[in-house]
């Protein structure tokens, strides 16, 4: 089975040990088969997490300032553990009759939610995702999918049980440069593809550190501990983590930790690798060796603040690599595509250029003729003849009308998270991992 098949129930049922007993009672449930929502029909959603990433994610659908309401949409519910947060939430649903949730199992039993949004962290995605599917409610939810294999597999097998329509919220993928940047590449324009490089370069001044906010990305103004002890439901919080005494850093700043996230893996590289296969479509790699350290913000995190990988792609005879640091950001790695006759060059995720490799035989013709110049793009994106796409979470939006499928779905998030999973799994077991498709295995 390709990697960037369906993993069908099958091949779902042939894994073994504990982590498909683990996806098998995560998954229970009776399947809801939904219909398509007419174009006109008011959708209600639910908020489920409201702080820094869940209060940007309410405003785009219930509009704001910066951001036009998703049409025929009302926030009708909202739920967090924490009361700033709940409160956030509130304000910004533009709704007066919006209803406040502590638990997100009463959200999700309020016949008025067709639609979920998720941004809680990720030690939380894999339980309400399924609880979500289970309850025949549409789900947007945000990167990394989730956090292991076995999680992986269970939300998967939920998703396509209950035929609901669920969006990963990489919203690079609204990208209207990549439309002409997959045809180019699918063209063949590149030559063999033998090598792709991406990077997150980042750096703040000591103290200010990465992840280690306070509600906002730029808020280092401490809250008072004792106050967000009181505000917090913290047993709520911790859910499936291992239970401990309230750790106010641990709240705040949970990706620094592994109980709770991945690390850069789930943060950055989700980002820049998922970026990367919307263009590619190459699906899971085969192997993955990961490095990394705390090199410099030695706070007490746990997760590394410096993280590079290497995937292969062996049938193909191509490798990607990623690299990330929190100590420098000048001159950053944007994606580059290299072929055997052209490199793609990005500016972000907005822009690129296409460059004629100086020793390729194909393009030698033209530069000969001076129709091509070495070290200038003969392919530039140009946005005029490219139709503006909907946002990401437009993209869903419409998808849940029309029964599509949205840019970022199930089988796109499978991929994204096992080759998450992977650099994890390669970091701390020291040694290069492979991915067995046919058992579904990270060995």
């Amino acid at each position: 089975m390709k990697s960037s098949k369906r993993l069908n129930r099958r091949s779902f049922l042939k894994t073994s040990g504990t982590g498909a007993a683990a996806a098998a009672t995560l998954v229970a449930g009776a399947p809801a088969v939904l219909a398509a929502k007419s174009p006109n029909e008011i959708l209600g959603v639910g908020h489920i997490g409201l702080g820094v990433r869940g209060g940007e994610l309410i405003q785009q659908v219930a509009g704001s300032d910066k951001h036009d309401p998703i049409p025929n949409t009302k926030v009708v519910a909202v739920c967090d553990v924490y009361k700033p947060h709940l409160k956030k939430g509130v304000e910004r649903s533009n709704n007066p009759s919006v209803r406040e949730y502590l638990d997100y199992k009463d959200l999700l039993a309020d016949p008025a939610v067709d639609v979920v949004v998720i941004a809680t962290p990720d030690h939380w995605h894999a339980q309400m995702v399924i609880d979500a599917a289970n309850a025949g409610k549409h789900i947007y939810i945000e990167k990394c999918w989730t956090r292991t294999l076995a999680e992986t597999k269970a939300m998967y097998a939920a998703v396509k049980k209950n035929k609901i329509v669920m969006q990963l919220g990489h919203n690079s993928r609204e990208s209207a440069a990549a439309i002409p940047a997959i045809e180019i590449v699918k063209s063949g324009v590149l030559g063999p593809i033998t090598f792709v490089r991406t990077g997150t370069f980042r750096n703040r001044a000591l103290g200010k550190d990465e992840w280690r906010w306070f509600g906002g990305y730029n808020i280092f103004d401490r809250p008072d501990p004792a106050q967000v002890k009181s505000d917090l439901d913290w047993k709520r919080w911790l859910g499936p983590a291992p239970a401990r005494d309230f750790d106010f850093e641990r709240f705040w700043h949970w990706r620094c930790y592994w109980d709770y996230g991945t690390g850069i893996a789930g943060d950055l590289l989700s980002h820049s690798f998922d970026f990367a296969q919307f263009i590619l479509g190459y699906g899971i790699p085969d192997t993955c060796a990961c490095s990394g350290q705390v090199g410099l913000l030695k706070d007490g995190r746990e997760a590394p603040d410096i993280w590079n990988v290497t995937y292969e792609y062996l049938q193909r005879g191509c490798t990607l690599t990623y690299a990330c640091t929190f100590n420098s950001m000048e001159f950053g790695q944007e994606l580059e595509i290299r072929g055997k006759d052209a490199i793609m060059m990005w500016s972000g995720t907005t822009d690129f250029a296409v460059y004629p490799e100086r020793n390729s035989v194909r393009y030698k013709p033209d530069m000969d003729k001076g129709k091509i110049e070495q070290g200038k793009p003969f392919i530039k994106f140009d946005p005029a003849k490219t139709p503006p796409q909907p946002t990401h979470m437009q993209d869903f939006f419409n998808c849940i009308r029309t029964g599509g499928k949205p840019k970022d779905n199930e089988d796109e998030a499978f991929i994204e998270a096992v080759t998450c999973i992977m650099s994890v799994e390669a970091y701390k077991q020291k040694r290069t991992v492979q991915w067995d498709p046919v058992k579904q295995e990270i060995v």
